[in-house]
This record gives C-alpha cells, sequence and structure tokens, in this order.
C-alpha cells in the first residue's frame, strides 16, 4: 500500500504557502503523492503550482477539483501545463461536489451529477489526446450551438502538447452509483469516510477492480497519540462539519454513508443539531466508534495494527490528512 499525503485546504487565517514544508518533508520521508483540495477557499490549482515548483520527485494531485468550477476545456489546459511543468507529475481529481456548492457557490444548476461528470471526462480526455473537439451531449455541447451563440464557433484542439496524452483520473464518490462510474471511467478512486471493516461489502464491485490497476486511495484522518479517546474527541468536530453541514437535509452525500454504516439515528441527531447551530453537540454526537473505524487513531503500534484493514480492504494508496509531521514519519517507517 502506497502513501500519500492529502493537505486539503489551508483554514481561514492561514496561508497555504504553510503547507509546502509538510509536502516537502512527506516527499524527504519517501511518500509517493501529495494532494491538494478546493471549496470556497484557497483553490487547488494554485496551491498544486506552488508545490510542483518546491518539491522534485513526489506527485502532486487535486483531491479534488470541482468539476463546477470549471469547463471541461479549462481542466484539460490545466492538467497538461501543470503535469508538463512538473515533469509528468499531476493527477488530476474531480468531483461534482454537491447541490449546496455547487448552486450556492457556483451559480450552476445542479442538474444531473453522474452525466455530467461522464461527459467531463469524457470531454477532458479527448482534449488531452489533441483531438478536435466536436462534441454533443446532454450536458455539454462544443461547439456551443445553444441560445445566444453567434455560430462563430469552430472545433479546436489543444494547442499545447501534453507530455502525457493520459494523465491519471481520480474521481470523489460516495454514492454507489457514483462509485460504480468512478470504477467504469477513472483511474483511481478518492473515496471519505472509508470504513474498511464496512467497504469492503458496500464497494465489494469497485474494491474487486484493483486488480486492472485502479487506485482505491482514502483520504484518511491520523492522530498520533498515546491518548486514543482525547485523540478520537479531536476528529469528531470535523467529522459533525460534513455529517451535520456540508448539504441539506435529504441531501447530503457524506450523511447518507453514515447512514449505510449503520448510524442511522446518530446521523439524524447529527444533522439536526448542527443545522440548529449547536455545532459542539454535534460534535458530541459523533459516535466514537465510527470515528476509531474511519480514521488511524493512537500510538504507532496501534496505526501498525490498524493498517492492516486498509489493506485488506483493497486499498492502494493511502491519503494521510495530518498536521502532525510525526505522524509522517511514524507512518514512513511503518508502510515504506
Amino acid at each position: 500500500m502506497r502513501l500519500g499525503v492529502a493537505l486539503g485546504y489551508a483554514p481561514p487565517g492561514t496561508n497555504p504557502t504553510e503547507l509546502v514544508a509538510q509536502a516537502r518533508e512527506a516527499e524527504r520521508l519517501g511518500f509517493e503523492s501529495v494532494w491538494a483540495a478546493e471549496a470556497w477557499g484557497t483553490d487547488a490549482v494554485t496551491v498544486l503550482s506552488w508545490l510542483a515548483a518546491t518539491t522534485t520527485r513526489i506527485d502532486i494531485g487535486s483531491a479534488i477539483m470541482q468539476i463546477a468550477a470549471r469547463t471541461p476545456a479549462a481542466t484539460a489546459m490545466t492538467a497538461a501545463t501543470l503535469d508538463l511543468m512538473s515533469g509528468g507529475r499531476f493527477r488530476l481529481g474531480l468531483g461534482v461536489s454537491g447541490p449546496q456548492v455547487v448552486e450556492g457557490w457556483h451559480g450552476e444548476p445542479w442538474g444531473k451529477p453522474l452525466a455530467k461528470t461522464r461527459e467531463y471526462v469524457e470531454i477532458v480526455r479527448a482534449i488531452l489526446r489533441r483531438e478536435r473537439i466536436e462534441y454533443e451531449g446532454e450536458q455539454y455541447t462544443i461547439p456551443y450551438r445553444g441560445p445566444g451563440a453567434t455560430g462563430l464557433g469552430k472545433p479546436l484542439k489543444l494547442m499545447l502538447r501534453p507530455l502525457r496524452p493520459e494523465i491519471p483520473i481520480y474521481l470523489a464518490a460516495m454514492a454507489p452509483r457514483a462509485v460504480e462510474l468512478a470504477a467504469e471511467i477513472a483511474d483511481g478512486w478518492i473515496p471519505l469516510f472509508f470504513v474498511p471493516e464496512r467497504a469492503r461489502e458496500l464497494f465489494r464491485p469497485v474494491l474487486e477492480q484493483t486488480s486492472r490497476g485502479f487506485d482505491v486511495a482514502p483520504n484518511v484522518p491520523v492522530v498520533l497519540t498515546d491518548d486514543v479517546e482525547a485523540g478520537i474527541e479531536t476528529l469528531k468536530p470535523y467529522y459533525a462539519l460534513y455529517v451535520g453541514g456540508m448539504g441539506a437535509p435529504g441531501r447530503n452525500f457524506y450523511n447518507d454513508l453514515l447512514v449505510r454504516y449503520g448510524y442511522e439515528a446518530e446521523a439524524r441527531t447529527i444533522q439536526d443539531l448542527f443545522l440548529d447551530g449547536k455545532h459542539r453537540d454535534a460534535a458530541a454526537a459523533v459516535p466514537a466508534r465510527f470515528v476509531d473505524e474511519a480514521a488511524l487513531v493512537g500510538p504507532r503500534e496501534r496505526i501498525e495494527d490498524r493498517l492492516a484493514a486498509w489493506r485488506e480492504a483493497g486499498a492502494t494508496t493511502l491519503l494521510c490528512s495530518t498536521p502532525q509531521v510525526e505522524a509522517l514519519r511514524a507512518l514512513a517507517e511503518i508502510a515504506l
């Protein structure tokens, strides 16, 4: 099982350049990849450009770039440029996010996320192969011929010659059909809230794809500590934010996944409390057992024991999310 570092996005009040030291240390330790994210703050591309310029060997990946934030052509140009300037070290992670962000931030209709993702990836791959783009889909028509079109648009192909015409594409997905789509059209899958003991059954069709080189790369919080209970408590607000606040009642993919893991009552309570503004109570309602299942928490020996579960579940890359440099060092000693 390979190791990567999930840097996430810079929290409010911080500068993303602070992430560089962690990326450099991961490279020194032998980690294979480092990943940056975006929500509605720092964007992933600028951070990845900086990381590419300040490292030499480690792969850089987006986990994830939001599909609604860029046209397929813009994403393809960005991917080709990052890959060229990094010497072939870029991995393109994509995700649709949720209607709260798509409509509330990017000002686009939520629409049909599966159809949009399929078409988006098809167009990106075609552009990277330097095909002249003529695409007629349900979600995208290139050249555009809809309302307000001048009729002057013509099929174009990428001016840049990509270093690699097949840049690895990863999809972030949680709902069953979205996860199946990732296995069908992508090179890898970036799951959040991956519980290895339960994921083996819940995502069996996808995990079986690892035999063809499909990269299952869960994003896993890591807390190196001698006090397991205290370590679990530090992660509860993180899970409460996603389960309770990243979506609306009836349309929160993180909440839905917690339900599928068997925590239906807890998921409802967390969301009700969070949306009522009782964030501390929502965090307190996050089951300690779930946190322990979905994260790596404890002293080095306990983390080493728990890593076996991810290997057995079919994870091929572990994207470690931690601010602790000592945790990265311990993981490198254990797994590399």
